[in-house]
This record gives C-alpha cells, sequence and structure tokens, in this order.
C-alpha cells in the first residue's frame, strides 16, 4: 500500500487544524489504495495548536525558528527521510479545501507535481482582497515571463509531489516566497508539473501575508532565481532542503 503524507504548516491555528484535519478524506483515500499520515509542522504556536493536532492523530514536529519557508523545508525533509511515497501540502486556515486532495491526487498519476489553482478555479467572496487578486496575477505573469515556463498560480499554497520530483527541489526560502521558489526551482530542473482547480475560501482566523510587504519579497526570489539559479547554501553531500542551524 503507498503512503501518502497530508503536510499542514501552522502557526497558532488551533481552530484551523480542528476543522481541517477531521475534513482530510481519509475513507475515499484508502479506497484508492492510500495508507495517509498528517503531518504538522508547527511554528511555535501559544495557543492550542500542538494539542489540538495530535489529539486528531497527526504527527506534530516543532519548528526551530519561524517562517513558512523554513517551516515547509522542514517537513520537506523529514518526508524524504521516511518512507512515504507522496505528499500533499496545503495551509490549514480554511482556506483550502482537503477533500480536494482526491482530484490533487488523481492527477498526480500523470505527472510529477500538482498545484492547486485558485485563479482558474473558484474563489468565494471575500476570500481574496482585490489587491491579493491582481497581485496574484501580475506575480504569476511576471514567474512565466522570467522563466519561459508558464505558471497558473504562483503563490498558491496546495501542492502534490511523487518522492522522486521533491527530491530534485532545491529551496532556501525562510518566508512566504516558498511557493514562488519551488516554481522557480521545477522551472529550472525541468520538472514537469500541472493544474487543478480548486475552490478558494476565507481564512478561519486572522491573515498572516502581508500583501505589499510579502509581495516584494516574492517579486525579489523571483529575480534572484533568475541571476542565480542554485541557493548559495547548497552544500555537497547534504539534502537541498535541509536548514543550516
Amino acid at each position: 500500500m503507498p503512503h501518502l503524507t497530508v503536510m499542514l504548516p501552522a502557526i497558532d491555528e488551533a481552530e484551523g487544524v480542528a476543522e481541517i484535519i477531521p475534513r482530510i478524506p481519509y475513507s475515499k483515500l484508502e479506497e484508492l489504495g492510500w495508507d495517509v499520515k498528517i503531518l504538522v509542522i508547527d511554528g511555535g504556536s501559544v495557543d492550542d495548536t500542538v494539542q489540538v493536532s495530535e489529539k486528531l492523530g497527526a504527527e506534530v514536529i516543532q519548528q526551530q525558528g519561524t517562517g513558512k519557508g523554513a517551516a515547509m523545508r522542514l517537513g520537506f525533509l523529514h518526508f524524504l527521510k521516511s518512507n512515504s511515497d507522496t505528499l500533499v501540502m496545503l495551509d490549514c486556515d480554511g482556506t483550502y479545501h482537503p477533500e480536494e486532495i482526491i482530484k490533487i491526487i488523481k492527477k498526480l498519476k500523470e505527472n510529477n507535481i500538482v498545484i492547486g489553482d485558485r485563479l482558474h478555479g473558484n474563489i468565494d467572496d471575500g476570500a481574496m482582497t482585490r489587491l491579493n487578486y491582481f497581485g496574484n496575477h501580475f506575480l504569476t505573469w511576471i514567474a512565466t515571463t522570467l522563466f519561459g515556463v508558464a505558471t497558473n498560480d504562483l503563490c498558491s499554497g496546495y501542492w502534490a509531489f511523487s518522492r522522486e520530483s521533491l527530491s530534485r527541489i532545491k529551496l532556501n526560502s525562510m518566508k512566504f516566497e516558498i511557493e514562488a521558489e519551488m516554481f522557480t526551482s521545477c522551472a529550472i530542473e525541468g520538472i514537469d508539473f500541472s493544474f487543478v482547480p480548486i475552490r478558494y475560501s476565507k481564512r478561519i482566523g486572522e491573515a498572516k501575508l502581508g500583501s505589499v510587504p510579502d509581495g516584494w519579497i516574492i517579486l525579489r526570489k523571483l529575480l534572484v532565481r533568475r541571476i542565480f539559479p542554485t541557493p548559495v547554501e547548497l552544500r555537497l553531500g547534504e539534502s537541498n532542503l535541509a536548514i543550516k542551524n
């Protein structure tokens, strides 16, 4: 039976994990032959995120330091050291729907990586501000132009990976620019990916992404990766996903 890891980066998302983890379609995934494991990467929550996650059967890894990029890289490295075959990652703030894991996993049979596409899917009222909507389209257009590889939704937080594809991705992002760097690495390494339209909903709790400041960080990452395709932190003999201490 193939193993599937569902990874949820979280910081102070007790309400979110309480809603999202029970909605993961365990029975349908098992019918498709998957053995499912939930992995929560906690970024130093001061609420009950850890307790709620563990109570719901998730394995929790405590992140040292802060930042979504660092959390995801830690989770990726943990996955690559495990015996799991496939990884699906999504934010656990209620914006993404875990029920859609099914169609993403089915699409993964055809591609190494599948990305949930918000911009060509269904965006609920109030889920994305007008500034964020146009900012996402602008950054997506810039990424396609810079790397000559078409992307539908540069900043989507809903991805699925085969083990082989994830092992080839080179990352050093620390914050919200991580998804943009994942795209650039796919483009540079020639890793094929496809998109599945998804539903995007209003988040649970307070937003942590700052529209303009984080938009500039994402744009800077695109420009840096265009000039320097490989992260300078890469060391021989060490996983390209490892976080330097």
